[in-house]
Parts: structure tokens; C-alpha cells; sequence
């Protein structure tokens, strides 16, 4: 089982946004398990949170740009690549702006900051999309295409055109997410000539300087232009390179633009939600084809988690039988619901109950139409989950589990007789003082019946 991975303290870096020129101060700070990465405006009233999820991208010009009920995000690409090329699952990272800073237009620093932070392992299994068929987007305006395809581990290939003298074609490739912060982390952004003027003069990059972000020269440049580049710049003097790019920059790599675009293709596809085992490859990428393609990636997780069916083996000798399970629950017929436990681990628990006509509820629940109630499923659930939580003590015989909260039940298929349930409980929280927190799922006849979100305490039994 891999786990989850948080960092273990907080850490800040304080910058400038690129296009807002603002000071923002950012903090990366420890998350829970399943908490994935959500920003926090410290600076609006209430501290909103805003998931770093595809669903909220609104705007892809000049980066990707998140917002949920009004609340801004602004360029998340360059540090949710660092988050994921340091191999981290849970973060948050709290901002007093709505723009993160850009720092040198890379994710160089964010991934140095992170380091420094220490990586802590997590008590929850990593959450892993297996992608086992060839899955793609294309922009037709633009002739993007970004696609993923079966692998036994996470690359990123990117080919780029520009369809200048200058630029040409490039590509470049990360065949392993360990080498991130060598091959891909310090590759800045960049900015053609032409698209500079505009922004200019839409008063747009007001962070900018020399130090974050390389401008390739793709036209001669005017006098005028000389002049508002100097201005905008804080410069005296500028020139341009033999190699075609502004002064004062030396390029990391020969092809540090397609670098980069395969940096912001990881932090636009991290909006997907889940970490992805499969081969990228993104021809003439931008923010507008990534952040789609995260959104088409996260409505298909979406489905099929919602109808993934685990498959157990139940002609295998069972991890504890009925008579294990009477000796750790207080639970007796009729009101024991769990025949067999078939594994378990210290987040998760897995159990089985063979549902028979001769369950005493069938009597009254209903004689002409037998359909097991909702509520015992339930019961059912927790009982499995009791497994867990009293495998936690060493005299599981003394202890009595109660019900705290129950949350976010729903039923979806009836539960018969002859049916086999299949009852899988994983923790949402470590177990702390005797309490359980866990998600709770209910398969019969492959398909998910019942789902909930159950807390418990074990207490001593009162003598």
C-alpha cells in the first residue's frame, strides 16, 4: 500500500503575481488525508476554501485561473506542479491575494520550500486512476491535443510548435515524477514579443521583470517599444541575445520552453483531482486544452468510482469467522449481521453477511415482498467498522461500540434474500481515543447498494 503524503510544518514564501503585481504572501501548510490540495483566501472574511478542482477553472488567458462562489484563484499552475513533483497528495496552502507569486516563473522555489518542509507519510492508502484505455481531448480552433494511455507509472511528453523562426518545434519529457525537480522545476515561463505588447498595453504582467519570465524576441522591435519595454522592465538599457531572447536571462535548457509547457501541463492535469497511472503525451499544449482534459479525466473518475465494485474471494479461507467475530462484538443473533470478516488493514476493514429468508426482519419487513431494511444495512456497516476500531484494544471482549453521527446515507439498490452483501469500511480520520471515522460501502450482485459516512466510540463495558 502506498500512502498518502502531507509535509510536516508549515512554511512561507512571500512574492509577486505575475499579471496583478501584487505582494502575496503564501503558506503551505500539513493536510488531512483525503483533504487533496485546497487554497485558503486568509485575506477575505470567513477564509474561503477553493479546491484545486477542474471544475472551477473559469479562465485559461495567460494562465489558469480558479473561482468558486466568487472567490478568486489566480495562476495555481506552477505550484500545484511543485505539490506534484515533490510526490505530495494532501496540502493546504493559504494566500493573502487572490495571484500566487510567480517568483522566477518557475516552480524552483516552491519545490525548495517544500523540501525544507519535510514530507510526512500519512495513515490512508494513496488513491490511484489506472487508466487502461487510451483517453484524449482535442482543441480544433488550435490543434491541441492532449491524450493518456496505459503505463505502469506517471510520464509526460510534450511536443510543442510555435511556428517561429526563433522557437520552432521542441519537446520534452519526464519519464519518472522523482525527476521533477531536476529536469523540470526550474524551467521558467515565457512570452513571445508580440504577446508581450498586448499585455503591456491590456496593463497586464505588472510582476514581470527580466528575472521571471523569458520573452522571445519573434519581430524587430521598435523604438517605441524599446522604450515601454525599459519602462516596464525598471531597465536602462535592453538588448536582445544572439539566441533571440531579452537580455539578463540565460536559458536553463535548449528547449526550457517545452520544459515548461510539460511543467504546466502536471499542475493544470493535478485540477484532475487524482494521481493519474498513465503515459501523458500533449501536442502544442496551453492552459485551455490541459484544464479541459482535466475536467473530461475528472467526470470519468468520477463515474467509475461511482461504480467500481471491489472483487473478493470468498471461497478463501476467511480472516475471522463467526466465531472469531462473537468473541471481539457483543453483537448476538438476531441482531448479528456479519458472518465473515475477509481482510482488514489499519485503515480499512472488509466483511461479508450472507442474507438468507430466514432472517427474523423478513417476517414483518414484508411478508409478500422481503427486502432487508435500509437502517440494519446500516447497522450492518458498522458492525464491520466495529471489527476495526476493537482490533485497536487488547480485550476487545470488554469494550461496547456506540453510534456518534451518521452521515450522508444513500440507498440505491434493494437488498434481497439470497443476496451476498459485501460491507467495506475505510478510515476518513485515524482512530483517535477509542473513536472511528470511516466511509462505508454496501455491494450486492455488483453494484453498490448502500453508502454512508459513519462515526463510533468504543467504551468500556461498565462493571
Amino acid at each position: 500500500m502506498v500512502k498518502q503524503k502531507t509535509i510536516k510544518t508549515e512554511i512561507s514564501l512571500t512574492g509577486v503575481g505575475l499579471h496583478t503585481g501584487k505582494e502575496v504572501t503564501m503558506t503551505f501548510k500539513p493536510a488531512p488525508v483525503n483533504n487533496g490540495f485546497t487554497f485558503v483566501r486568509v485575506d477575505l472574511e470567513g477564509h474561503p476554501v477553493i479546491e484545486a478542482d477542474a471544475n472551477y477553472v473559469v479562465n485559461t488567458q495567460r494562465g489558469t485561473n480558479l473561482e468558486k462562489l466568487g472567490v478568486k484563484i489566480q495562476t495555481p499552475e506552477h505550484v500545484l506542479a511543485a505539490l506534484v513533483g515533490c510526490d505530495l497528495d494532501n496540502v493546504i496552502i493559504e494566500l493573502n491575494a487572490s495571484e500566487l507569486p510567480i517568483m522566477d516563473g518557475s516552480s524552483k522555489y516552491f519545490v525548495e520550500a517544500l523540501e525544507k518542509a519535510g514530507v510526512d507519510d500519512q495513515n490512508a492508502e494513496r488513491k490511484v486512476y489506472v487508466v487502461k484505455e487510451v483517453i484524449s481531448f482535442t482543441d480544433e480552433a488550435s490543434g491541441s491535443e492532449i491524450l493518456v494511455m496505459p503505463s505502469d507509472h506517471y510520464t509526460v511528453t510534450t511536443m510543442v510548435d510555435f511556428g517561429t523562426k526563433i522557437l520552432g518545434t521542441q519537446n520534452a519529457t519526464l519519464k519518472n515524477i522523482s525527476d521533477f525537480k531536476t529536469e523540470i522545476a526550474s524551467s521558467r515561463t515565457f512570452s513571445f514579443l508580440h504577446e508581450l505588447e498586448s499585455l503591456l498595453d491590456n496593463g497586464l504582467i505588472k510582476g514581470g521583470d527580466l528575472n521571471n519570465a523569458i520573452v522571445y524576441v519573434d519581430k524587430e522591435i521598435s523604438a517605441s517599444t524599446m522604450e515601454n519595454l525599459k519602462v516596464a522592465f525598471g531597465k536602462e538599457t535592453i538588448t536582445v541575445k544572439p539566441n533571440g531572447i531579452l537580455d539578463n536571462l540565460t536559458l536553463h535548457y535548449p528547449n526550457e520552453a517545452a520544459r515548461h509547457k510539460l511543467l504546466d501541463v502536471i499542475g493544470d492535469l493535478a485540477l484532475i483531482g487524482t494521481k493519474i497511472q498513465g503515459k501523458i503525451i500533449a501536442n502544442k499544449p496551453g492552459h485551455f486544452v490541459n484544464t479541459q482534459f482535466a475536467k473530461k479525466m475528472a467526470k470519468m473518475i468520477k463515474i467509475e468510482q461511482r461504480n467500481y465494485v471491489p472483487v473478493y474471494d470468498l471461497n478463501q479461507e476467511p480472516l475471522m469467522d463467526i466465531h472469531k467475530i462473537m468473541a471481539m462484538l457483543p453483537h448476538r443473533p438476531p441482531f448479528l449481521l456479519i458472518d465473515r470478516i475477509i481482510e482488514m488493514s489499519d485503515s480499512h476493514v472488509v466483511g461479508m453477511k450472507n442474507v438468507t429468508m430466514n432472517e427474523n426482519f423478513f417476517v414483518g419487513h414484508f411478508p409478500d415482498a422481503p427486502v432487508m431494511p435500509g437502517v440494519l444495512i446500516v447497522e450492518a456497516m458498522a458492525q464491520t467498522g466495529g471489527i476495526l476500531v476493537l482490533s485497536t484494544v487488547p480485550d476487545p471482549e470488554n469494550y461496547l461500540t456506540y453510534f456518534m453521527k451518521i452521515d450522508n446515507v444513500k440507498f440505491k439498490h434493494k437488498v434481497l434474500p439470497g443476496d451476498t452483501l459485501i460491507f467495506k469500511c475505510d478510515l476518513i480520520t485515524p482512530i483517535r481515543r477509542g473513536i472511528c471515522h470511516m466511509q462505508a460501502n454496501a455491494y450486492a450482485n455488483g453494484k453498490l447498494v448502500a453508502e454512508a459516512e459513519l462515526m463510533a466510540q468504543i467504551a468500556k463495558k461498565q462493571q
